[in-house]
């Protein structure tokens, strides 16, 4: 006859929740959602059939697996928010003179002329050259020109 350990699930929620936060050493993995529920479902097979498990138990682990499906989801929208706005950032740069560090220590001055999307990151193009977004140093506004005046007939 085999023996069932007992499976603390306030434990195992916490730990599915730090998961996000935390970094995975090499060859561990993080729990997640999925393995939340299969901790829940082992629960209710395991359970004493005399002794089923209480309603505020169940209904605070129901809760917390809803937090972290909503943090989950949260941290993805927060994700594809801060793409977009780098990539509308670069692309308000076009037109704009620039300062951007070459490396070395050398630094290149030009106007922005494109922005190229590489593996993702939006990269800036200055003298045909393109450069991280991280790598500017010196943003100036682009030379505005003085409207022509019109002149108006009969005048």
């Amino acid at each position: 006859m085999s023996t069932i350990s007992a499976i603390n699930p306030l434990a195992a929620t916490s730990a599915a929740g730090s998961s996000s936060a935390a970094t995975s050493l090499p060859g561990q993995k993080a729990l997640g959602q999925e393995d939340f529920l299969k901790l829940l479902a082992q629960q209710f097979k395991s359970q004493d059939p005399m002794k089923p498990m209480d309603d505020t138990s169940f209904i605070a682990q129901m809760a917390q697996f809803t937090s972290l499906q909503q943090s989950s989801e949260m941290a993805k929208t927060m994700t594809a928010m801060s793409a977009q706005q780098q990539v509308a950032t670069a692309n308000s740069y076009i037109g704009h003179k620039v300062t951007v560090d070459a490396g070395s220590g050398q630094t290149n001055s030009g106007d922005v002329t494109a922005v190229k999307m590489v593996d993702g990151t939006p990269q800036l193009v200055v003298n045909g050259q393109t450069y991280a977004m991280s790598s500017v140093l010196v943003v100036e506004p682009s030379a505005v020109s003085s409207p022509t005046p019109s002149s108006t007939p009969g005048q």
